[in-house]
């Protein structure tokens, strides 16, 4: 398998990160549906890859609590 290009990856900042910045989760959709997610004060550094039914699981088991 080989790692996605995630420097065009279009990154949206989490709408419950913090005002001040210290709290930031980006998300991008990337090619073939994979799911990348990373921490914005570190934009170079990793990024965990998740497929997209394991990313819908979680974001639907976050948001019912």
């Amino acid at each position: 398998m080989t790692a996605p290009d995630l420097s065009r990856a279009d990154w949206r900042k989490s709408s419950r990160s913090s005002a001040s910045g210290s709290n930031c989760v980006e998300v991008a959709t990337l090619a073939g549906g994979t799911i990348g997610v990373r921490d914005s004060k570190d934009p170079h550094g990793p990024a965990l890859l998740f497929p997209t039914d394991a990313w819908t699981a979680f974001v639907t088991t976050v948001s019912s609590r």
